[in-house]
């Protein structure tokens, strides 16, 4: 049968999702923990690959096994075998058509900036930083550009695998909680380094080296080597992955707990 699973993650500690030589991954953390509770190896694929030091809320794998627990077992035991960064949200059995990848219809994630001139202490690995302060209304106005089916080479990572730069922009708010600015995208799909690549873009307009037409510019000349640097990867969170109905997978929880400072965890909930 075929199990989807609901896993978040602290991203600080790991290279990554994917699996790689010399082991250090999510993907490496929650395959051998499949494999102690199940007694057989077991491979995973997940709906969207993290980079080193990213976070997920609510990242969706799945798997094909002939061993019979349930849901309830999964979910405990596999939490018992994994690193305390690691926790299994949800487990639940799906068609053997069912792709976590592929069956998906948007991915939703959320970027965490503080906006003061002193680095972060507490927060070190769960937010970005940036020093200079940032204008909330032209960065805001640049977002609106990014909505709709766009063509994203200019945000586009180098090394990006995806068969085409081309994704629907369904949501891309920015908002702010005291010194956090907090940048939320919704996509049918996501490019490799795209976010990032976007919330560097968004903060050179919001400092003022651009005016919020810049991005639309980008977006018309698909060139990479023409936006901002690649922002730092600490404050990108994989929120939700959604769904069609017909999975009957549980409905994406867009109440977003994070287990550190209580303010932060207000800004990751607002604007919803």
């Amino acid at each position: 049968m075929r199990i989807a699973l609901a896993v978040e993650y602290d991203g600080s500690g790991f290279r990554g999702w994917q699996k790689q030589p010399g082991g250090g991954t999510v993907q490496d953390a929650l395959q051998d923990a499949l494999q102690q509770f199940a007694g057989v190896p077991v491979h995973v694929i997940c709906a969207g690959r993290t980079d080193a030091g990213v976070h997920a809320i609510g990242q969706v794998v799945h798997f094909d096994t002939t061993i019979e627990r349930s849901m309830f077992a999964w979910v405990r035991g596999l939490n018992t075998f994994l690193p305390p960064a690691v926790a299994v949200r949800w487990a639940q059995v799906v068609a053997d058509n069912f792709h976590a990848r592929s069956s998906a219809y948007s991915r939703r994630y959320r970027y965490l900036l503080l906006n003061r001139p002193h680095r972060p202490g507490a927060w070190q690995g769960r937010v970005g930083w940036h020093h200079h302060p940032l204008d909330l209304p032209r960065m805001q106005s640049a977002a609106g550009y990014l909505l709709g089916e766009r063509d994203f080479s200019a945000f586009r990572a180098a090394e990006c695998q995806a068969s085409s730069p081309v994704k629907i922009m369904r949501r891309a708010d920015i908002g702010c909680s005291g010194d956090l600015v907090i940048f939320d995208f919704e996509a049918s799909a996501f490019l490799h380094h795209m976010v990032r690549n976007l919330v560097g873009s968004l903060v050179a307009v919001g400092q003022g080296k651009h005016p919020p037409e810049w991005i639309a510019e980008l977006l018309a000349k698909g060139d990479r080597r023409l936006a901002a640097p690649t922002f730092a990867a600490a404050g990108l969170y994989l929120l939700v992955v959604r769904y069609p109905p017909q999975w009957g997978l549980p409905v994406a929880d867009e109440t977003v707990y994070l287990p550190f400072a209580a303010d932060l965890c207000s800004a990751v909930q607002a604007g919803r």
